[in-house]
């Protein structure tokens, strides 16, 4: 099934467009105005085409408590030993920034928008006019923040991790059904790090096929290869968590890309998806000059006219401009027409029987 591309303030996003890469700031701002600009302008030096933030507060997240379900006991996460409203206290964006930042990408030529986490976050974005909506993992089976979302009738960006085919059915319903016509699903494995062998990046197509919208990727997985995988199997978008140092430490720091790493994402996701193409055989028109490099049947020595061609006289060599390889047992045992000097191309012409030889 093919979708027609859509745009987010004016850039294209689809099949037929260069892959639309996001930087993530998250929380790697480390409750900083000031950083939280400069990873806005090391985003843009970088080439990242959308800069997102996330809009939420402690409250809004979660309880203050800090023992049961409420604080994180696994030893293997990230942020073991937190409670979930400490961790959100030092990720959260301050609201009054959001603004600056906005401001920030827009004179750099990035869309800046942000990942609402109720809807006195939606409100509070539409004063600021965000350009498109991304619906968290976590948040993709909540479905009264899903509506409320697609009510604005903006482009909606939301991750899939952890949702089953029903759940995925079910939030894309309530998606269109509340108003949102410009979809992208992003295939997402919501642990962090990912590992690639937990990525099943497969599942990009099948959701295009399945869900009839744009997909691409949220990569949590360390460096680009899975990105840039990703554009071979129909990612039109690529998000990944940017930092401006990952030695600065930050809730997201481990697996975030700095500048340079970024950068070479941009350049290379738009290379994968250069090189995609179409079903194509035989030269292209940039190939046809290179044909002369092909092998093709030489005379190997000096030859007198009645010589008979052996192994010794002929040879498939390069460049191309003898008869092709295939001809080689017609061409043994003929006799040449003439006196003929070594690296002269064969032809038919050359031979004497060449009638019968063909």
């Amino acid at each position: 099934m093919s979708t027609p591309s859509f745009t987010i303030a004016g850039r294209p996003i689809g099949l037929d467009a260069a892959p639309f890469v996001i930087a993530e700031m998250s929380g790697n701002h480390n409750q900083s105005l000031e950083r939280a600009l400069e990873i806005v302008e090391a985003a843009a030096r970088s080439g990242a085409h959308g800069l997102k933030i996330q809009t939420y507060t402690p409250d809004t997240m979660t309880l203050d408590l800090a023992e049961g379900d409420f604080f994180i006991s696994d030893p293997t996460s990230l942020w073991h030993g937190r409670s979930l409203y400490e961790l959100y206290g030092q990720a959260y964006t301050p609201w009054e920034w959001h603004a600056p930042i906005f401001e920030r990408a827009r004179a750099l030529g990035m869309i800046p928008f942000s990942t609402p986490f109720d809807a006195s976050a939606v409100e509070f974005l539409e004063t600021l006019d965000s350009a498109c909506y991304k619906i968290a993992s976590f948040e993709n089976t909540d479905l009264p923040l899903v509506r409320r979302v697609a009510a604005t009738g903006k482009p909606m960006i939301i991750s899939t991790g952890m949702a089953s085919v029903a759940e995925l059915d079910e939030t894309v319903r309530a998606a269109r059904d509340a108003g949102c016509r410009d979809l992208v699903l992003l295939k997402c494995t919501s642990n962090y790090p990912a590992t690639p062998q937990n990525t099943n990046i497969r599942t990009i197509a099948h959701l295009r096929e399945l869900f009839g919208c744009e997909v691409g990727l949220s990569d949590h997985t360390m460096g680009l290869g899975v990105s840039v995988a990703s554009v071979a199997l129909g990612a039109s978008v690529i998000e990944k968590h940017f930092t401006l140092r990952r030695a600065d430490g930050g809730v997201d720091s481990a697996f975030s890309l700095e500048p340079d790493e970024m950068h070479s994402l941009v350049v290379e996701t738009e290379r994968a998806w250069q090189s995609l193409g179409q079903v194509c055989y035989g030269a292209t028109a940039a190939e046809e000059k290179s044909k002369v490099f092909r092998r093709s049947l030489y005379i190997a020595r000096d030859l007198r006219a009645g010589d008979v061609l052996d192994a010794s006289a002929v040879r498939a060599i390069r460049p191309g401009g003898g008869l092709p390889p295939k001809y080689l047992d017609q061409a043994l045992g003929a006799r040449v027409a003439h006196d003929v000097k070594r690296g002269t191309p064969l032809s038919w012409d050359l031979l004497i029987d060449k009638a019968d030889r063909r």
